[in-house]
């Protein structure tokens, strides 16, 4: 019944939000008034497509978002989405046509905030809760429905309840939350926050799942430090796409985060332990490939790197029980991650004449250990023993200028990456990369980047070689061409991916074109991933905002 309330609302907001819109193009130059607004659009014309979804070759997402404030205390928000004539590849089939995402009516005042509509909001870390928008991902798992807030100069408080979108429908669990935050001095505060999900299910283990957490943050002009727990309420672990009656158990959550920041120094640890903690507001969407209806936000821990090579075989947070086989049990993950960065002073012997920058990551992420029965479908996991290894990297990354027009940065990577346990599939990967990037200013608005990528491996796909070239004109127009090929893989024909592109800005305005091949596997955005299949094809984006 509420989700037929809910549909009918939509189509009845869909046909009134043109009117809506122009309402706000109207209004929103009087002076006392402010309107603003985004619009962006990506499309590709697919000539080669591994995808089962092949069946249009043209494909757009677009999305026109709408702001409209009065005076300093009512806002309007409004996002339309267009998937014409398909949704792009590899997106969420609750992605279609035309409609209205998004609607959100706020009013604030001194100390109170009240929000109806589509709700994104963030508990402590986002280990209980975070709602989100990533268009890369195709994720958008906003509230639909309340949130208000008391902010004080030592006590903030939240509450809302509502509906996860779902594309251009709704999850079928209730969301309800809780989150309080105390203050006690300048430099330390205290969270409590409560996560509950209301789902109609059969089974002898309720309808209603918890999540408590408690957080503690310190924070000072060089030292930080903050713990975070959360416990997860018993819940039926989903298998193979169904609830199980009768493998049922809690989940548990930590996260402790320190770190030391001086003028030319900085240390960052994070330690991380995760079992059971998928959570959902439609249960059997656990593990699923877009994460719709994922409440709490759970990256990988791990370095995130901008360059080809150092972007295959990247690690995604392992934080379900899975049980495929005798030999292959999963009940969340264990690690740390820890960043080092260092600066060599000016006119020193390794700083030269401007200076040498030097930072330093590793991460190891674990599976648990304990006891595991496949026959029995049940476990006890140890709290800190670290079990079969999911992934770990260790990274040199030396950034020095030379001249006063050249620059150049060294990356050195070695990793492990466990496909049977990560993947669920078969083998194990240790591999080496190298990234010798190099940039060039002819003056203050032109310069060229080159990059040079190799990546050592000696299993799985064997050798690749990479490179890339960028030249930028002006502030405002630049073209690239980058290219990676699998030398050593004969067995599917040493592939190669290669991309050309132009980048054109003015003002606020953004376009970009490119025709090339893209290589089909995991990509990542903040340490959330997706996989993707392989393309060739012309794709156009373009970004503006009003």
């Amino acid at each position: 019944m509420k989700k037929l309330i809910y549909l009918n609302l939509l189509e009845n907001m869909n046909r009134l939000s043109y009117f809506i819109l122009l309402f706000f193009v109207c209004i929103g130059f009087s002076q006392d008034n402010s309107f603003y607004g985004a619009f962006e659009s990506s499309g590709v014309y697919y000539s080669q497509n591994e995808s089962k979804d092949f069946e249009k070759k043209f494909k757009s997402n677009n999305y026109l978002n709408i702001n409209y404030l009065i005076g300093n205390k009512w806002k309007f928000d409004l996002q339309l989405e267009s998937y014409l004539p398909g949704r792009l590849q590899n997106f969420s089939e609750n992605l279609q046509d035309t409609y209205l995402s998004t609607i959100s009516i706020n009013y604030k005042s001194n100390k109170f905030d009240f929000s109806v509509g589509s709700i994104y909001e963030q508990f402590g870390s986002g280990l209980i809760l975070r709602t989100w928008e990533d268009r890369q991902l195709g994720i958008n798992n906003s509230i639909w429905g309340f949130r208000t807030k008391y902010e004080s100069d030592n006590i903030n408080f939240k509450v809302l309840a509502g509906y996860q979108k779902k594309g251009r429908e709704i999850s079928t669990g209730k969301i309800i939350g809780i989150d309080s935050e105390i203050l006690f001095t300048e430099n330390f505060q205290f969270g409590l926050s409560y996560v509950g999900r209301l789902e109609n299910i059969t089974y002898d283990f309720g309808d209603f799942t918890s999540l408590f957490s408690s957080r503690l943050d310190y924070n000072s002009d060089s030292f930080y430090i903050n713990y975070e727990y959360i416990s997860k309420s018993k819940d039926g672990i989903v298998q193979f796409g169904n609830v199980s009656e009768n493998f049922v158990k809690p989940g548990t959550a930590h996260s402790l985060n320190f770190g030391i920041y001086k003028p030319g120094f900085g240390l960052d640890v994070t330690f991380r332990r995760l079992e059971n903690m998928g959570y959902f507001s439609d249960r059997f969407e656990a593990n699923g490939d877009f994460l719709e209806t994922s409440i709490n936000y759970l990256p990988a821990l791990t370095k995130q790197h901008d360059y080809l090579l150092s972007n295959i075989n990247v690690y995604e947070a392992q934080p379900y029980v899975s049980f495929q086989d005798p030999k292959l049990m999963k009940a969340g993950e264990i690690g740390f991650q820890i960043d080092l960065y260092y600066t060599f002073k000016k006119n020193t012997t390794l700083g030269g004449k401007y200076g040498t920058k030097l930072s330093f990551n590793t991460s190891i992420w674990n599976n648990l250990t304990g006891d595991f029965s496949y026959s029995d479908q049940n476990y006890s996991a140890s709290f800190f023993d670290f079990g079969e290894k999911y992934f770990s990297e260790q990274s040199v990354e030396v950034s020095k200028k030379v001249s006063k027009n050249y620059n150049y940065l060294l990356l050195l990577v070695n990793r492990y990456y466990n496909k049977r346990l990560v993947e669920e599939s078969t083998g194990q990967i240790n591999s080496q990369i190298i990234v010798i990037d190099n940039t060039l200013k002819f003056n203050n608005k032109s310069s060229i980047k080159f990059d040079i990528q190799h990546l050592f491996n000696n299993d799985y796909d064997k050798n690749w070689f990479g490179y890339g070239l960028e030249y930028n004109l002006n502030y405002n127009l630049s073209i690239y061409y980058s290219n990676i090929k699998n030398y050593q893989n004969s067995e599917k024909g040493n592939p190669s991916y290669y991309s050309a592109g132009i980048s054109y800005s003015k003002k606020a305005s953004k376009i970009i074109a490119s025709y090339g091949k893209q290589r089909g596997g995991l990509i990542c955005y903040g340490g959330i991933c997706r996989y993707v299949p392989e393309f060739k094809g012309f794709s156009i984006s373009i970004n503006t905002t009003f």
